[in-house]
């Protein structure tokens, strides 16, 4: 059973200048057929010119008093008389939800008419026109930085912490991960983007062992036979200490060192053992569920999070920090090319009405159906006439050009009648 809502409340001040302009209109259609009445009293039995008054009155009264009947009952029963069909909207409220439902779903909520409509908005050169002035944009990047700030506070460690533990460490154990290290490894060798990064340790390797030549000769004098003299030692150790450095050296200078060629050769063989080498396989297996089950990966993974989540949030924070900046530079451009690119802005407009037309074809009946459900919630009496209030005034102009109509259909049927 359908339990009734009372309908939302409306503007009282509305309400009232709605009313007042019923209420004056309703007394104009009344006036003009106590007009009609007066008229035909005073010029009844009477012929000639008075006889086509006579006739157009009358006909206005039932021009007018048929079109009140129609008009009345659409909301209430003439006179209180449970007249058949008659209070249509207290009655019928139901039905006539349904069928505003299928009218707006058919003619309004449609794939055709709503992708028609949103391509016909442009909406992707409106936003080009509106981002590109620099304000705009920066209105634009504070609100998305403030945004984004809320949203990084309200994620708590114990999120992370849950998010990492129930999802992300069950589904690491359960992915093979030696298949993937292999391919990437695999693919960063095919493209020598390895090679970047052995420049880097190489560079960082020689600038260490020049910055710190005493550690180096201590760890290597601490290997020495214990027989042997102190300042062969010193001379043997500073020795190796130098080769070592003319020997990463060299390793970093030439492209085709022999060191870089074993390297290369050792990666592929890598890569392809992760990808096909059973025991291989099984190792790097081993020392993932090894990594896993040690406590410090959670706890590192929050951490990071943390430290991600202040480095954001103080950039976010700075009305010139590095993230506004660039969020600011990145809608500049992005508006300059909705502006300047016809075929951008055509293929962003199609895939906003691809967008809105997924989303009416799959969720468009629910949408209509609130229509349904809301007006049968609501009670009929009340409904009716909160409708009368918002389209009564207008209805009355039915009675006025039926009292208008009707007097002239009546003038002219007296014609036709004394003609004949």
């Amino acid at each position: 059973m359908t339990t009734t809502a009372p309908l939302p409340a409306g503007d009282p001040a509305a309400d009232v200048r709605r009313a007042q302009a019923l209420r004056r209109m309703r007394a104009v259609a009344l006036g003009l057929l106590l007009l009609a009445a007066l008229v035909f009293v005073l010029t009844h039995g009477r012929d000639g010119f008075w006889g086509f008054v006579n006739a157009g009155a009358e006909a206005s009264m039932v021009g007018a008093i048929a079109d009140w009947f129609a008009v009345t009952a659409l909301f209430r029963h003439p006179l209180g008389l449970p007249i058949p069909h008659t209070a249509l909207i207290p009655r019928r409220k139901d039905e006539l939800g349904r069928g505003l439902e299928e009218f707006v779903g058919e003619n309004f909520l449609s794939e055709p008419v709503v992708r028609e409509r949103v391509l016909a908005a442009r909406v992707s050169a409106r936003v080009g026109d509106w981002l590109v002035d620099p304000e705009n944009s920066r209105r634009v990047a504070e609100e998305a930085a403030e945004v984004i700030g809320v949203a990084l506070s309200k994620v708590r460690d114990e999120h992370v912490r849950s998010l990492v533990e129930d999802a992300l460490v069950p589904r690491f154990r359960e992915e093979p991960i030696s298949p993937l290290l292999g391919n990437l490894l695999a693919e960063a060798m095919r493209d020598d983007l390895h090679h970047g990064l052995v420049d880097l340790a190489l560079e960082e390797l020689h600038g260490w062992l020049v910055d710190n030549p005493d550690t180096v000769t201590d760890v290597i004098g601490e290997r020495a036979p214990w027989w042997a003299p102190p300042s062969i030692n010193d001379r043997v150790t500073s020795r190796i200490h130098l080769e070592l450095v003319r020997w990463v050296a060299d390793i970093r200078d030439q492209p085709r060192h022999r060191a870089r060629a074993a390297l290369d050769s050792m990666l592929r063989q890598l890569a392809e053992d992760l990808q096909h080498d059973e025991a291989t396989r099984a190792r790097t297996e081993g020392l993932k569920e090894r990594l896993l089950d040690r406590p410090q990966v959670i706890a590192t993974a929050v951490s990071l999070w943390e430290a991600l989540r202040r480095a954001l949030t103080a950039s976010l924070d700075d009305p010139e920090g590095a993230v506004r900046l660039r969020m600011r530079t990145e809608l500049e451009r992005f508006a300059a090319r909705l502006v300047g690119e016809p075929a951008l802005r055509e293929r962003i407009d199609g895939l906003a009405a691809d967008a809105v037309a997924f989303a009416v074809e799959r969720y468009g009946s629910e949408l209509t159906q609130v229509i349904t459900h809301t007006i049968e919630r609501w009670d009929g009496k009340e409904a009716a006439e909160r409708i009368e209030l918002h389209v009564g005034r207008d209805l009355q102009f039915i009675r006025i050009n039926g009292t208008i109509v009707g007097g002239l259909v009546g003038v002219l049927i007296h014609t036709v009648v004394v003609l004949l």
